[in-house]
């Protein structure tokens, strides 16, 4: 047997002491500055540099040629009375709430359709199709759907005109081409609505709905009085993530219409372009930018207002 004294010196040595004495409060915030410093410099480098610089590049009148003049506030007196600005924001408003109503009624019904009792296999084929789409790159989307509606030789437009109607002006026709836009920007995007809302119906608590139909509530009382209700929150986050998407919308717009014809599919993000990176204005661009970060920020605190009144909490 060991000595007890032999054990206990063993026990009290420095090396153990020090292994077991818990470490100083700056050592561990060091540890933690460490691990978010990526991030951090991230944020730091692509948006709070940017954001900073666009606030500064707006006082002035710079064309990256030419030394920058300081001209105040006139860049922000400029928007109120530039009309395609005015018109860029009209259509990126109907863009928005077109998008924000489709994806949330289209999302809505994939997700009942999917929720219902199917084989596993058919289920997991039904998700990865509805999905699949959004892994593909928008420029890849643009080019595909530019081709198929072109009037000439675009598949659907042939298979349209086959069936004895007339091939409208997808992309060349005012009135067709922002509803154009809409409809293909849901087939691209409509795969991660549609799995935020499966994922928020198979959260709703199986015995509400159990209680509900005992009850005697039919299907559709039960789903407008229990499942809509305990869903709201999956639709509060859908909304607000889906008019962030669609008021940033450009690489369809910019690949397929360059915002015509006659300025019908111009968007704020796009015009933004047209005026930093076409006509070199770069002051009035950041104004421009600004003033789009403005209404997101804006119609988002809107939302979380109105969210008081109608997203149940747990």
């Amino acid at each position: 047997m060991g000595s007890p004294r032999l054990a206990s010196a063993t026990i009290d040595s420095p090396a153990v002491e020090a292994r077991h004495r818990p470490r100083r409060k700056g050592q561990s915030g060091l540890a933690g500055w460490l691990f978010v410093s990526p991030a951090v410099l991230l944020f730091v480098v692509f948006v709070l540099g940017p954001f900073v610089a666009a606030m500064i590049f707006s006082l002035y009148a710079w064309d990256l040629l030419t030394p920058p003049q300081f001209v105040g506030l006139q860049n922000f007196r400029k928007l109120g009375s530039d009309p395609i600005l005015l018109r860029s924001l009209a259509n990126t408003f109907v863009f928005a709430f077109a998008s924000v109503v489709t994806h949330i009624v289209g999302g809505l019904l994939l997700a009942m359709a999917v929720n219902r009792p199917l084989h596993r296999a058919l289920s997991y084929l039904v998700r990865t199709c509805v999905f699949f789409p959004f892994l593909i790159s928008w420029a890849a989307v643009a080019l595909l759907w530019r081709y198929a509606l072109d009037p000439t030789f675009g598949l659907v437009s042939h298979y349209v005109s086959r069936l004895g109607f007339t091939v409208p002006g997808f992309f060349s026709d005012p009135d067709w081409a922002l509803p154009s836009i809409i409809g293909i920007d849901f087939w691209h995007t409509i795969g991660y609505t549609f799995l935020i809302m499966l994922a928020g119906i198979q959260t709703v608590p199986k015995e509400l709905v159990e209680a509900a139909r005992v009850d005697g509530a039919s299907g559709i009382r039960t789903f407008f009085h229990v499942t809509l209700p305990m869903m709201s929150p999956t639709f509060f986050f859908a909304t607000i993530i889906t008019f962030i998407g669609a008021f940033q919308i450009f690489d369809p717009v910019q690949i397929i219409t360059s915002g015509g014809p006659n300025d019908s599919t111009i968007t704020a993000v796009m015009y933004l372009y047209r005026t930093g990176f076409e006509a070199f204005q770069v002051g009035y661009a950041s104004a421009i930018a600004l003033l789009v970060f403005v209404v997101i920020m804006l119609v988002t605190l809107l939302q979380f207002w109105g969210s008081r009144k109608w997203v149940h909490s747990a």
